[in-house]
């Protein structure tokens, strides 16, 4: 595990075409975007979803931005109103952008303008698994996900569910970015161990930003 007071420099590691890992982008930033987390599930707070087949994920979730990610008896859906509080979602706060275009910026996708960013926190044992993101009616735009707190295996595969998978460690502060022809490649996150953090305690945070609107 990479120490998190190393004085190592961001750097890249290609995944796939028209993807990439942004190793320790987010790391000198980490306690910002950590105190903006904790503002955004004051007002929309974390919850485990109930899919359409009656699963409750692992994962617990919240949303900011002009649409949030949230699910009914019809199937996955975004939404500008959270349906916990029946309150718009909060805005994306202003150090979840720049990380963000940052992060755009270095894989490639300088015009990537995100209205959607999800919020995801792992306790021991929570996994996600391999899906696509396919929800949003623009597919043009990428994704970008920020990993923060313990680390954990990522798993990205190909268009096939039985594809052949590359696994790889996130580690705190690491972000990943796909898009092209990796847009709708199958991805995921293997179970949580348990561990502790300096800076999260017993949890892994991780922010997806995306496009949900239909616009540019």
């Amino acid at each position: 595990m990479l120490d998190l007071f190393a004085d190592e420099q961001p750097w890249q590691e290609p995944l796939a075409p028209g993807a990439v890992v942004l190793r320790r982008l987010a790391v000198a930033g980490a306690a910002t975007l950590l105190h903006d987390i904790e503002a955004v599930a004051a007002i929309s707070p974390f919850r485990h979803m109930v899919t359409p087949g009656g699963y409750t994920m692992s994962v617990a979730m919240t949303s900011c931005g002009g649409l949030g990610w949230t699910t009914d008896d019809r199937g996955y859906l975004y939404s500008p109103v959270d349906p916990v509080t029946h309150r718009p979602w909060p805005p994306i706060p202003e150090a979840f952008h720049a990380l963000c275009h940052e992060a755009a910026i270095a894989a490639g996708y300088p015009d990537f303008q995100p209205d959607a960013c999800l919020i995801n926190r792992y306790a021991p044992g929570a996994k996600l698994s391999l899906h696509q993101d396919k929800d949003e009616p623009n597919l043009s735009a990428p994704i970008v996900s920020v990993s923060l707190g313990l680390p954990a295996i990522f798993q990205f595969g190909g268009l096939q569910r039985n594809d052949p998978l590359k696994r790889l460690m996130l580690e705190h502060g690491d972000v990943v970015v796909w898009g092209g022809e990796s847009r709708l490649f199958y991805h995921g996150i293997q179970l949580l161990k348990p561990g502790q953090h300096p800076l999260t305690g017993e949890y892994r945070y991780n922010l997806t930003f995306r496009r949900a609107s239909n616009s540019e």
